[in-house]
């Protein structure tokens, strides 16, 4: 029988269905009024594994009546190892309005794959439940959990959530020496959240633009179109931050865009406080760069392994590395970073192993996955886990080193020098710097950097995060 216990969030996978208040008064179930329910996923991913993308056929709320309620439109595909200490918005749906105290969780097939170190440059590996020489077996494809407290939807109210965690750790079976066996046993912690809680942000939405702004003057709403198909419109205020050279003006319906906001409590919208326009060629693709050739200098190309692709009709697909070429007139920039000192920090001599980008540039660069052309470059936030090096801790500068583990940990072997910035903060059982304890786990979330001195990686921190390891040891 698969696991479901309640309440683990770091150590997993999870995906909070929120389901907004519709036009039914509490406790009245499938009476044919129905509220939005829209999808928030993050992970922490286990060591070398690169992805888990998985079908989900259907995710279904229990009332006590035994009356359903779906969460997931048709059967989006979703990778469970794409997220690490970010919150996306995967989906959203209309549902009724009830109270639920279960939810059921359909999966289908699945692909695993893992980073062959063995290889030069590093592979992907690959375990599926569709192939007959690396098979994936799941020993289960349906998954019932009793919610730790009814799940309820109100006329009017405030929305709430449902928060489901998918335990990369302890779904993936691995022999005796830590070697991926192909067998999956999904694992999933499954609780309620509310509107206050922090999985009410997103901090990254890619999606394409489809409705460009009436006007130039703010307050505007754009629409996009997500991965899977579904639409969003987007609200713009003068307080929302605007990346690099994006602005309200430039957006078309070639724009690829990554929103950060809050979702609307009064509709089904999301009030940015920030917007990057990825790509204006229609084509993008994110993910963490595994190799860089050369390694010292201005690189000449890069392997991306793929987590995101829009869309997904070109050369390039999820979960295989891509090369990408480079001539020197790409356009760099750093998420969240608005002044122009970031194509200093960040440029064609400051890529290296380990880095999580995005790419952006027209489709037809895109045709061959070995030998792919674009022409603005992303540098993205991303959670480094790893352990704090004895010793490393110093208060009066800001610093502390890190062991990276996990998949960024096998393509960033050397220890990482953290920097706090005067943004940074603390979550998740670490208070304070003092916190930083020798060999504590930690998870860093932030932008990975070339010392443009010595080479060697640094990791300028948005979030310090703390764990508790002992769940998925």
């Amino acid at each position: 029988m698969p696991s479901t216990k309640h309440g683990s969030l770091f150590p997993a996978v999870f995906l909070a269905l929120t389901i907004a208040a519709a036009f039914l008064l509490a406790g009245c179930s499938n009476s044919g009024a129905t509220g939005p329910a829209y999808a928030i996923g993050t992970d922490a991913p286990m060591a070398s594994v690169a992805s888990f993308q998985v079908q989900i056929q259907s995710v279904e709320l229990t009332d006590a009546s035994g009356n359903t309620a779906s969460l997931v439109n048709g059967t989006p595909t979703v990778d469970f190892a794409r997220y690490n200490g970010l919150q996306t918005l995967l989906d959203m749906n209309d549902v009724p309005a009830g109270t639920y105290t279960g939810v059921t969780i359909t999966l289908g097939p699945a692909t695993l794959g893992y980073l062959n170190t063995g290889t030069t440059p590093p592979s992907i590996s690959t375990y599926s439940t569709t192939s007959t020489t690396n098979p994936l077996t799941l020993t289960t494809s349906s998954v019932v959990a009793t919610l730790d407290k009814p799940l309820v939807v109100t006329t009017g109210g405030v929305p709430v959530g449902l928060r489901m965690d998918f335990d990369l750790q302890k779904s993936i079976g691995v022999d005796a020496n830590g070697n991926i066996t192909g067998t999956v046993t999904p694992t999933f912690h499954v609780n309620t959240v509310a509107n206050t809680d922090s999985a009410a942000h997103i901090d990254e939405l890619i999606a394409a633009v489809v409705t460009p702004p009436a006007a130039t003057t703010e307050p505007q709403s754009f629409v996009v179109q997500g991965p899977h198909g579904e639409q969003f419109t987007i609200n713009t205020t003068a307080s929302t931050e605007w990346d690099g050279t994006s602005s309200l003006s430039a957006l078309t319906t070639s724009s690829i865009v990554l929103v950060a906001g809050q979702l609307d409590k009064a509709d089904q919208t999301l009030d940015a406080d920030e917007v990057a326009i990825i790509s204006q060629s229609g084509f993008y693709a994110a993910g963490l760069v595994t190799y860089v050739t050369p390694a010292t200098g201005l690189a000449s190309s890069f392997d991306l392994y793929t987590r995101a692709v829009l869309p997904d009709n070109t050369g390039v697909q999820l979960g295989n590395i891509a090369q990408v070429n480079l001539t020197g007139n790409e356009n760099y920039s750093i998420y969240w970073m608005h002044n122009q000192l970031a194509q200093f920090l960040f440029n064609q001599s400051g890529l290296l192993a380990g880095q999580e980008v995005a790419v952006g540039g027209p489709a037809s660069g895109a045709a061959n996955a070995s030998a792919v052309t674009v022409n603005h470059v992303m540098l993205r936030h991303w959670g480094y886990i790893g352990t704090v090096v004895p010793g490393s801790q110093n208060s009066g500068n800001g610093t502390f080193q890190i062991q990276v583990n996990g998949f960024a940990g096998v393509v960033i072997p050397q220890t990482v020098t953290v920097y706090i910035a005067g943004k940074t903060d603390y979550r998740y059982g670490c208070g304070q710097f003092s916190n930083l304890t020798d060999n504590a786990p930690v998870r860093v979330v932030g932008v990975l950097l070339k010392n443009p001195t010595t080479g060697l990686p640094v990791l300028v921190a948005r979030h310090v995060d703390g764990f508790d390891f002992a769940d998925i040891n």
